[in-house]
């Protein structure tokens, strides 16, 4: 499995079409084969940050996710916000167990 997680940063200005934006990737993201978890949660101390968390059943899955309409889509729309920052990385984990 991997997890994708990290912060999307964008100026305070552009939160709600960010908010938006994120809707609407989450929503279409989540039917994609694969995918696991879709998550983005805006930070309470800083609203113009967004976490990104997601897992993805493996590398596969996330290559397709990458070349989706939907992910371009939300490329686009980033552009058109602006990010200030973006810190995003990909962990591969073994099997899942409860604590």
């Amino acid at each position: 499995m991997l997890i994708v997680t990290g912060i999307i940063e964008v100026h305070p200005d552009k939160i709600g079409p960010a908010r938006a934006a994120a809707i609407q990737m989450m929503q279409a993201t989540r039917k994609e084969q694969g995918c696991h978890v879709y998550e983005f949660s805006q930070l309470v101390e800083t609203p113009n940050r967004f976490r990104v968390y997601e897992e993805w059943e493996d590398a596969a899955a996330l290559k397709a996710h990458g070349e989706t309409a939907h992910m371009a889509a939300f490329r686009e729309a980033l552009g058109e916000i602006g990010v200030v920052s973006r810190k995003i990385e990909t962990i591969q984990v073994g099997a899942r167990s409860q604590l």
